[in-house]
């Protein structure tokens, strides 16, 4: 069986969680597999499975945690190469950029939760903490 290729375009059909590996969206296609199957990743606005055939042109929104990405697919690769090979096979909305930069900076600006928190418990802490988890 194999590819599909057309004569003129290249390859179609590429695997959905091929592209995202190849695309470097996650580190394994395993992780990328998970994420479709847990609808985190969106093609054409819509839910699909890992091996729905992408191609160029399509629309897909991904979210990694807190961060989305709204993009348009501009290249197909089955190969993992570098990362600004990689960035040539999708364009980013610009309006998603912003939003996602805006996101980043909002969470560098809340800081770090565990900043008061240094080293190991005095005595009076852990003295706190068994008469916490203890009940009395």
């Amino acid at each position: 069986m194999g590819k599909q290729t057309d004569n003129e375009a290249g390859p179609v059909g590429l695997r959905l969680d091929k592209w995202l590996w190849a695309a470097r969206f996650f580190k394994t296609r395993a992780l990328a597999q998970a994420a479709v199957e847990g609808g985190k990743v969106r093609l054409n606005g819509e839910r699909c499975k890992c091996s729905r055939g992408l191609k160029p042109g399509d629309q897909l929104h991904i979210h990694i945690q807190d961060l989305e990405w709204r993009l348009t697919v501009r290249g197909l690769s089955a190969q993992r190469g570098p990362a600004p090979v990689a960035r040539l096979l999708y364009e980013e909305d610009p309006a998603s950029i912003q939003a996602r930069e805006e996101r980043i900076e909002a969470r560098k600006a809340q800081g770090d939760p565990g900043i008061s928190i240094k080293g190991r418990p005095t005595k009076r802490d852990r003295r706190l903490l068994h008469r916490f988890n203890e009940g009395g």
